[in-house]
């Protein structure tokens, strides 16, 4: 009987030593994962031959798998290198969604927390086109960031993401892309799938990181990029009105790096030159890494 299920796409897992294809069947009912979603993940990218910040992403699952309670297994620089051989198996003109994972199999004290012991490794690369540059609305959502006291907001872990899931849902019921996600104080953290910028005056502007979303890499890398240009971005507490009365709003996120916002509540927006030159400088620098 085969482990594998039907997946959209084409995919390839890597699991217990060896690659299978399509979407492979890991997790039963007794598994700690299933019902108390002891998960971690991360999300690089492959397009146009390159993998921006691969090593980045791989260290970054490493160290959510430590702040939910598992025990890694894999070593960043294996986890790139099994990447590089999965991306043999396509044909190389579709982008490539890659993600890393850890999970627990079994409980430990009372069967709540994971049993670091019990923690398994997989990898799962699948063709996922990256969304056009041109743009997508945003509406502010009733629903809020968790806190590091009652989420572990210091991961990238499956459990945070059904709350990232209804914020996007309940927007795109009211004919919203996405929308703007506040913090427990009503401050702007994120979008339900990236982190956001807005520009003001000619000023680059991004939610300080307050341990309620995570400083993506792709932000980092963006922040950098323009910086090198001679653009300055302040990380600073953003409000709603800092956002309706910005020049140009952008996003980054792996899934689609860069792209902008052009529609805020009931403000229409035009992609703007910073978005614009931050999506050039991305594409330019992950064009100038060597692929492996």
């Amino acid at each position: 009987m085969s482990l594998a299920t039907p997946a959209q796409t084409t995919t390839w897992t890597y699991v217990d030593g060896d690659w299978h294809d399509g979407n492979v069947a890991l997790i039963g009912p007794r598994s700690h994962a299933f019902w108390l979603a002891s998960t971690v993940f991360d999300g690089a990218r492959w397009f146009e031959g390159v993998a921006p910040d691969l090593d980045r992403h791989a260290a970054r699952v490493n160290a959510s798998a430590i702040s939910l309670g598992l025990k890694p297994t894999m070593g960043a620089d294996e986890i790139v290198g099994l990447t590089w051989d999965g991306l043999k198996k396509f044909d190389g003109k579709t982008a490539i969604y890659i993600r890393p994972m850890y999970w627990a199999e079994h409980g430990g004290y009372m069967g709540v927390p994971a049993d670091p012991e019990s923690t398994r490794f997989c990898l799962c690369l699948y063709e996922a086109p990256m969304i056009p540059p041109s743009g997508f609305s945003l509406t502010v959502s009733p629903f809020r960031r968790p806190t590091i006291e009652s989420m572990p907001t210091d991961a990238k872990a499956g459990c945070l993401y059904p709350n990232n899931g209804r914020a996007i849902l309940e927007a795109r019921k009211r004919g919203f892309d996405n929308a703007l996600v506040l913090d427990m104080l009503g401050n702007v953290a994120e979008t339900g799938s990236s982190n956001i910028f807005l520009v003001k005056d000619g000023h680059i502007y991004t939610p300080a990181p307050n341990r309620t979303f995570l400083s993506g890499i792709t932000r980092s890398r963006t922040i950098g990029l323009l910086g090198d240009y001679g653009f300055r971005t302040t990380e600073a507490t953003l409000t709603v009105r800092d956002f309706l009365e910005a020049d140009e709003i952008f996003s980054t996120g792996n899934h689609s790096k860069v792209v902008p916002v052009t529609r805020i509540e009931d403000r229409e927006l035009q992609p703007g030159p910073v978005a614009r030159k931050a999506r050039e400088l991305y594409w330019e620098w992950a064009h100038s890494t060597s692929a492996a």
